[in-house]
C-alpha cells in the first residue's frame, strides 16, 4: 500500500503578510517636504520659537562650503544676532580617554534637573587621510540626547586647529537665539592648541584624569594657564585616593602661573562622571566665577575681545577662501608646485610670484 506524501517539518507555512508601515503617499510627503529649502525668513522664525529642527537646518547651511548658502547662512546669523549673547559659554578640553563625553552628558544631565537649557557642540576629529569623521558624541550620550531641553550637535573638526570646527562660532549664536542658555563646546583634545576654543567661550574647563603616570607629565603650560579650572575626572573606586593626590599636585602647580587678568584664581576639583558625584560642586564654581567676572565687568570685556579676534577670523578664513578658488590662481598654484617639486624655484619664491599674480588681478 502506498503511502501518502507528507509535508517536511521544515516546510514553509504561508504566514499573513505584514501591511506596509510606511504608505507611498506619506514617504512622498515626507521626501517632498526634505526637499523643500526653507527661507531665511522662516529658518529664524523656527529658531526663534525653540524648533530644534529650524536650528538643524540653520547650522547646516552655516557649516556648507557652497559659495551659493552664504548670502543665506549670513541672513540667518544676522537675524539672529540681536537674540544672542544671553548664555553662557563653557568650553571643555581633555586627552582622548579622559571621559569628556561621560562627563558632559553627567554635567549637562545636572544642569536640565536645575532649570538650565543645555547645548552641546561636540567637535569630533577629522582623518587627515579619508577626512571622515565618525560623529558618534550622541551615540555617547544616550541620556541627554533625549532630554527635551537639551541639544546635541556634533561637527567635524576639518582642518582647524585648536579642535573647533569651522563655523562653532556661528553655531553658538544660533542656538542661544533658540534659547540655550548654557552652551558647552567640547574640543578635539588631541593635542592641538586650544587657543581657538578659549577665544569663544566664557569659561575653560580642563578634564584629567589620575593613575596615569606623572600627574604633570606632559601638560602644555598654555594649556594650563588658560584653564579656568581643572576636574580630575573618574574619582570613584580604588582610583579615589589616587584623585585626591592629583588633586593636591595640580593646586601646586596653577600657584606657579602669573595671576589672570580677570582676578580669578583656578581651582582644582574631582569628580566621577560615571557615577555622577561631584557635579553639583563643579557647577557651584563655574556659578562663582561668573559672579567675579560679571561684578568687576571682566565678563562684558572679553566678550568684546572675542568679537573683535573673530572678526579678523573671518577676514583671514575669506581671504584665504578666495585665493584659493580664483581662477586663475588655481591654474598657476598646479604649475608652481611642479615647479616647486623640481627645485626650479624656491617656495617662497614662488609664494611671492602666486601673491603678485593674485594681487594685481
Amino acid at each position: 500500500m502506498k503511502t501518502p506524501n507528507k509535508k517536511s517539518a521544515l516546510s514553509e507555512i504561508h504566514g499573513v503578510e505584514q501591511p506596509e508601515t510606511l504608505s507611498s503617499v506619506v514617504a512622498h510627503q515626507i521626501q517632498q517636504f526634505r526637499r523643500k529649502q526653507p527661507s531665511a525668513e522662516e529658518l529664524i522664525a523656527g529658531i526663534l520659537k525653540g524648533d530644534k529642527t529650524a536650528l538643524s537646518r540653520a547650522i547646516t547651511l552655516v557649516e556648507s562650503t557652497n559659495p551659493e548658502h552664504l548670502a543665506k547662512a549670513n541672513e540667518v546669523i544676522k537675524g539672529c544676532l540681536p537674540h544672542a549673547n544671553n548664555s553662557v559659554r563653557i568650553g571643555i578640553t581633555g586627552v582622548p580617554g579622559v571621559g569628556k563625553s561621560t562627563f558632559i552628558e553627567a554635567f549637562g544631565k545636572y544642569l536640565t534637573s536645575i532649570g538650565k537649557k543645555v547645548a552641546v557642540l561636540a567637535v569630533d576629529p577629522s582623518s587627515s587621510i579619508s577626512h571622515g569623521s565618525i560623529l558618534g558624541d550622541k551615540t555617547r550620550m544616550e541620556e541627554l540626547v533625549k532630554d527635551e531641553n537639551a541639544y546635541i550637535r556634533p561637527s567635524a573638526s576639518g582642518d582647524t586647529l585648536g579642535g573647533v570646527a569651522r563655523k562653532t562660532r556661528e553655531t553658538i549664536i544660533l542656538c542661544e537665539a533658540c534659547g540655550f542658555d548654557t552652551i558647552i563646546i567640547e574640543t578635539v583634545g588631541v593635542g592641538q592648541s586650544e587657543t581657538a576654543v578659549h577665544s569663544m567661550v566664557d569659561f575653560f574647563l580642563l578634564l584629567k584624569i589620575s593613575g596615569a603616570g606623572d600627574e604633570l607629565q606632559g601638560i602644555k603650560r598654555g594649556i594650563m594657564e588658560m584653564a579656568d579650572t581643572i576636574v580630575i575626572n573618574k574619582a570613584d573606586g580604588d582610583n579615589v585616593a589616587k584623585a585626591k593626590l592629583a588633586k593636591t599636585e595640580f593646586n601646586r602647580a596653577l600657584h606657579l602661573f602669573p595671576a589672570k587678568s580677570s582676578g580669578w584664581i583656578p581651582k582644582v576639583t574631582t569628580c566621577s562622571a560615571y557615577e555622577k558625584t561631584g557635579i553639583d560642586a563643579i557647577w557651584e564654581i563655574i556659578s562663582e566665577y561668573f559672579e567675579l567676572v560679571k561684578s568687576n565687568h571682566y565678563f562684558e570685556e572679553k566678550r568684546q575681545n572675542q568679537n573683535q579676534f573673530w572678526m579678523m577670523e573671518t577676514i583671514n578664513e575669506q581671504l584665504k577662501s578666495h585665493f584659493y578658488n580664483h581662477p586663475n590662481i588655481m591654474q598657476l598654484l598646479e604649475e608652481n608646485k611642479i615647479a616647486v617639486q623640481n627645485n626650479e624655484i624656491s617656495p617662497f619664491a614662488a609664494a611671492m610670484h602666486l601673491l603678485e599674480q593674485y594681487f594685481n588681478k
